[in-house]
């Protein structure tokens, strides 16, 4: 970030732009991060283009989403707005760590409070985002209607513009039958998700508690933060029997796993290509599909 920008954000914030540090932060793939010190406060700032302002809008939404519910922790937002060709997002600082044992214990409780928190429909009253993916959430009554038009739907036509020759899209009706002959009777409720819970967006406080963060929030089946929880790793047995503990999966949950990881498969495809339109289509085989 550049000095004259550094201090305009730090007098907007309230911080001493005379003694004012940006260090530049590593680790993410979509926006770009900093630490913003005074010597007294220290800030989490997220940028982006000013052309992708939603993206930091929703993402902030999506917080106050969260911290609303009083279920389940996420950073404070101290502030946000555009100054010349960036906006930006500024959150309260952690010093995060490695999640333990009873962090994961305490998170699996706490995502099942918040998967307790129920909608009338599937989606959301606004768009919002999965990365840098327009995440698209028309309420919806029935779940397997919003799942398979406004999830891998829209994934697999992306899929088609970004990824020829593999007619992705016609996939969505070989998909669709493959899930009607499995699960036509399920029927979950509209629970308040996450939406992008990977072990990415998960720390531990200095007070050992769990936080999240960088949501896509949404009104989904709760097995979907779930199947992503699983799909890169490293959440433990114990977060998962901590979750059943308190509000036990349905029969079925590993073949509709299965299902649920496709979707973010397929926007790791759309967003990074690479190794990721592999595993999508090994992914179309596993469910017992040609592709």
């Amino acid at each position: 970030m550049r000095t004259e920008a550094t201090a305009a954000l730090a007098q907007q914030l309230g911080l001493n732009k005379d003694k004012i540090r940006c260090t530049t932060l590593s680790g993410g793939s979509i926006a770009r991060a900093y630490k913003l010190s005074d010597g007294t406060r220290r800030l989490f700032i997220k940028c982006m283009n000013a052309s992708e302002a939603e993206i930091l809008r929703c993402e902030q939404r999506g917080l106050q989403q969260l911290a609303e519910t009083r279920t389940i922790r996420v950073p404070a937002i101290i502030g946000s707005g555009q100054i010349e060709e960036f906006s930006w997002l500024a959150l309260s600082w952690h010093s995060f760590r490695p999640m333990e044992i009873a962090g994961f214990r305490e998170l699996g409780q706490q995502l099942a409070q918040l998967h307790g928190l129920l909608g009338c429909q599937f989606g959301l009253e606004e768009n919002n985002f999965i990365g840098r993916t327009r995440q698209i959430n028309q309420q919806t009554s029935d779940w397997t209607t919003f799942f398979f038009q406004h999830r891998l739907g829209v994934q697999l036509d992306l899929m088609d513009r970004n990824h020829p020759g593999h007619e992705w899209r016609l996939q969505l009706e070989n998909l669709h039958e493959r899930w009607q002959q499995q699960f036509a009777d399920y029927r979950p409720e509209a629970s308040l998700l996450h939406g992008d819970l990977w072990s990415g967006n998960v720390g531990l406080a200095s007070d050992d508690q769990p936080m999240v963060f960088d949501p896509a929030v949404h009104y989904g089946d709760r097995e979907c933060d779930l199947a992503m929880t699983d799909l890169f790793g490293g959440f433990g047995d114990t977060f998962y029997a901590h979750y059943q503990e308190a509000w036990p999966l349905s029969p079925g949950w590993p073949e509709r796993r299965r299902f649920y990881q496709l979707y973010h498969l397929l926007n790791h495809a759309n967003l990074f290509g690479g190794h990721y339109v592999q595993a999508c289509k090994q992914r179309i085989r596993e469910l017992g599909l040609q592709i």
